[in-house]
């Protein structure tokens, strides 16, 4: 928005220039989502405190975990709005990746808050049925798919790093994929969401480096340097990931521990979701397996998990997800979540690593 109010008066007042530069509205989007985050969270946590939208511990997690009932929840609602608020603010807003972006973000997390007020109303932890859940997953992202691929021309090729000269074309099984990837990362987040502070550090490293990522794939001299695909306007999801960043630090402020507020739901189906679709639009869904290793060690923990039961009656972990299963073998809820946030910091900067080894 401020781009079409300030922007036309550059020629009268030159400092408005900086307004083309795509670095320095990112800042601005990041400094304006902290700056919201922080404000009104305190406000916020005593609304949701008010309206007793307390959290639902399931009775077979850690008993530790039982004094955390009734802290507020749905605090990812904070998030979200500074994310967007912040972003109609400082982006191009006649670019089509950051509204499918936003799109993703705002679809599932729709989907998320359907299954916290219904934990919160029914007063249990269970929510949504599992088939519910992947129905309207399914269909938001089904829809997202359809822009990206049937009105705005991405291709349907396949990137995978140091293989520059293989880019198979999918076709319509790249669909099925980017299905897979939106899904898949939007619900590996939220099974990451058990620990104060535990998935918004790796959320937080993951949106770094993909705004990394966008800024590169939407210059085309830079992408041709590094042998990446370049995607035209892809740039501006740089701004949404410098939001995404600096309001997942203001809630990092009211969630660390012990944790003034959960994410709930509508953040980490929110987030995880809108991390696959820029995977997906800046072709780095193979790096999003990397960056994002700790939502993928998750995902598979609870996996793992669910077939060894169902075969052999036995448990390949005390407890899953995975963080469970550390908190269960003697390691403080911090450690876990510094450690985890520690090995995502790794993982990113591995991810930013295979920029320059393709």
């Amino acid at each position: 928005m401020l781009l079409y109010l300030l922007y036309p008066f550059r020629d009268s007042l030159h400092v408005l220039q900086v307004f083309k530069y795509l670095t320095f509205r990112s800042l601005g989007a990041g400094l304006t989502a902290l700056i919201l985050c922080l404000a009104f969270g305190p406000k916020f946590i005593a609304l949701l405190k008010g309206k007793q939208y307390g959290q639902q511990v399931r009775d077979d997690g850690p008993q530790s975990h039982l004094k955390k009932t009734g802290t507020p929840t749905m605090g990812g609602i904070l998030i979200l709005v500074s994310v967007t608020l912040s972003v109609l603010l400082w982006a191009d807003l006649s670019n089509g990746f950051v509204w499918v972006v936003l799109g993703s973000m705002v679809s599932f997390g729709f989907i998320g808050w359907l299954d916290d007020f219904k934990k919160i109303r029914e007063a249990n932890s269970k929510g949504l049925s599992e088939r519910a859940k992947m129905g309207l997953q399914t269909v938001f992202s089904g829809i997202l798919i359809a822009i990206l691929f049937g009105f705005m021309g991405l291709d349907t090729q396949l990137n995978i790093p140091f293989l520059r000269e293989f880019s198979p074309d999918l076709g319509f099984g790249y669909w099925f994929f980017a299905w897979l990837v939106i899904v898949g990362a939007s619900n590996s987040v939220n099974l990451t969401d058990g620990l104060d502070g535990l998935a918004i550090g790796p959320i937080i490293t993951t949106a770094l480096t993909f705004g990394i990522f966008a800024y590169l794939a939407g210059n085309i001299k830079l992408a041709e340097y590094l042998y990446i695909p370049y995607v035209k306007n892809s740039g501006e999801l740089a701004i949404v990931c410098a939001a995404i960043v600096c309001a997942g630090m203001g809630f990092l402020w009211f969630n660390t521990y012990p944790a003034l507020v959960f994410m709930g739901d509508v953040g980490a189906l929110a987030l995880g979701a809108a991390l696959g679709t820029m995977a997906i639009i800046t072709r780095n869904e193979m790096v999003l397996a990397l960056v994002g290793g700790i939502f993928v060690l998750e995902a598979v923990s609870v996996i793992t998990q669910r077939i060894s039961y169902k075969l052999t009656k036995k448990r390949v972990f005390r407890m899953a997800p995975i963080h469970h299963h550390f908190e269960l073998s003697g390691w403080a809820e911090p450690q876990v979540t510094v450690r985890f946030w520690i090995i995502s910091l790794v993982l990113a900067m591995l991810g930013l690593a295979t920029l320059k080894l393709r």
